[in-house]
C-alpha cells in the first residue's frame, strides 16, 4: 500500500506551496506515522484517552509538535494530513496542542510562555475550552463567567464537546469579564488541571475519544492565570482559529486520502465474472470524481497556509474556504468510499467504516461549513461594497 499513498499523498501537486524544509519534512512524516501510527484506533473511550495520552511523549520525542505554536502554519498542515492519514485520534491530539499553545504564543506574556514550549515538547497535553451548551459557533453567546475576588479570579459555568477534557494538564478557557458585552467582554484563562472548582464529566461519541464536559464552580485562579488583556479574547480566540483552520483542512484531506487508498483497493478485487471491480464504469465515475476534489480540496488548504506562512497576518477567508471545502471534500469521498465496498464497507473495523465516523465532526468543529461559508460571503459583500 505504501506505494500508492506515496502517489496520492506525497508533495508534488503541492509543490508550488512548499520549501524544500516542508518537502523533508512530509517524507519523515510518512515514515513516522507507518511505524508507529498506522494501527487502527480504539474503539473504547478509555483506551483512546490513554492512546491520546500516551501518544504525546512520542510525538513530542518526533519533534511533531513543534508547528503546534503557530510558526509554520504549512508544516503543522502537512503533521495533520500524515496523521490523520494513520490515525485521527492522535491527529486530534496534535489539533488540540495546537489551539492551546497557539493561543498562548499570540498572548501570552512571561512566565506563561513556558506552557508553549512544554506542550511542543510533549510534557504537556492542552485543551481549548470554548465552546459551551448554548454558544458553539456563537461565541458570544458564552455563559461562562469570571469575576474578581480580590487578586483572583473566579470561574463559574459550563463547557462541553471538549477534547481532552479528564486528561489535559491546561484548559485553555473563554469566559464572560464584562457582562451584557457579547464578543467584546470575552477573556481567556489559563486553567490548570488541578484547579479547585474544577470538574469533568466524560461525554461519548460515535468514534471513541477523549470528550467531556468542563464545570467551572467557584474555580479560584490567580490574577496571572488572565491570558492577554481584560475583554480581549474574542480577538485571541477568532486569530487562534484563522491560524489553525486550514489545518482543519489538512486533517480532511489525509482521512480523504486514506479512504481514496481503500477505494483503490477495492477496486483491484477480481470479480467472477472477469476483469476487476475497477473495470465498472460507475465505479470509474466515482473514483475519478473523488481524486479530484481531493487534489482540489488539498490545493486550497495549502494555498492558504502558504499565504499565513508569508503574510503572517489573518487569513480569514482563505482559511474559511479552505476548512469548508476540504471537510465536505471528505465527507463525500469517504461517504463514496463505503459505497464503493458495498455492505462490507458497513462492516465494524472495516477502513471505509471507521472514517465515515471519524470524519463527521470535521464538518463542526472550529467552525461549522455553514459558518464558513457565511463568512466568506461577508467577506466578498464588502469588498464589492468597497468599489
Amino acid at each position: 500500500m505504501a506505494h500508492g499513498v506515496a502517489r496520492i499523498v506525497g508533495v508534488e501537486a503541492i509543490a508550488a506551496f512548499l520549501e524544500p524544509s516542508h518537502v523533508a519534512l512530509a517524507a519523515r512524516l510518512a515514515d513516522i506515522r507507518d511505524r508507529h501510527f498506522s494501527s487502527p484506533d480504539p474503539e473504547g473511550d478509555d483506551d483512546a484517552r490513554r492512546r491520546a495520552r500516551e501518544s504525546l511523549a512520542l510525538l513530542g520525542t518526533e519533534d511533531l509538535l513543534s508547528p503546534a505554536a503557530g510558526g509554520d502554519l504549512r508544516a503543522l498542515c502537512l503533521t495533520r494530513e500524515a496523521l490523520a492519514f494513520g490515525s485521527p485520534l492522535v491527529d486530534s491530539v496534535v489539533a488540540v496542542q495546537a489551539l492551546a499553545a497557539t493561543t498562548i504564543r499570540l498572548a501570552g506574556r512571561g512566565d506563561q510562555l513556558h506552557w508553549v514550549e512544554d506542550m511542543t515538547r510533549g510534557r504537556m497535553l492542552g485543551a481549548f475550552a470554548m465552546s459551551e451548551p448554548g454558544a458553539g459557533s456563537d461565541v458570544a453567546a458564552i455563559q461562562t463567567s469570571a469575576r474578581r475576588d480580590g487578586d483572583d479570579w473566579v470561574l463559574d459555568g459550563e463547557k462541553h464537546l471538549i477534547t481532552n477534557a479528564g486528561i489535559a494538564d491546561l484548559y485553555v478557557t473563554f469566559a464572560v469579564t464584562h457582562p451584557g458585552a457579547g464578543s467584546s467582554g470575552l477573556s481567556v484563562f489559563l486553567v490548570p488541571a488541578d484547579a479547585p472548582g474544577l470538574g469533568i464529566i466524560a461525554q461519548r461519541t460515535s468514534v471513541a475519544h477523549p470528550l467531556g464536559r468542563v464545570s467551572f464552580s467557584g474555580c479560584r485562579l490567580p490574577g496571572e492565570a488572565l491570558l492577554g488583556e481584560v475583554d480581549n479574547g474574542f480577538r485571541i480566540g477568532m486569530m487562534t482559529l484563522d491560524r489553525i483552520r486550514p489545518s482543519v483542512g489538512a486533517s480532511a484531506c489525509g482521512m480523504a486520502a486514506r479512504a481514496l487508498v481503500a477505494s483503490l483497493e477495492h477496486a483491484a478485487i477480481p470479480r467472477l465474472s472477469g476483469g476487476t471491480v475497477g473495470d465498472l464504469g460507475l465505479i470509474r465515475e466515482k473514483l475519478g470524481r473523488m481524486a479530484t476534489d481531493f487534489e482540489a480540496a488539498r490545493l486550497l488548504t495549502y494555498r492558504a497556509a502558504w499565504l499565513g506562512d508569508r503574510d503572517g497576518g489573518r487569513i480569514t477567508v482563505e482559511a474559511a474556504m479552505a476548512k469548508s471545502f476540504a471537510t465536505e471534500t471528505a465527507q463525500h469521498v469517504v461517504d463514496d468510499a463505503v459505497q464503493i465496498a458495498g455492505g462490507v464497507g458497513l462492516l465494524a473495523g472495516h477502513p471505509a467504516e471507521r472514517l465515515y465516523r471519524a470524519v463527521r465532526a470535521a464538518r463542526i468543529y472550529e467552525g461549522t461549513t455553514e459558518i464558513q461559508r457565511l463568512i466568506v460571503a461577508g467577506a466578498l459583500l464588502g469588498r464589492h461594497r468597497a468599489d
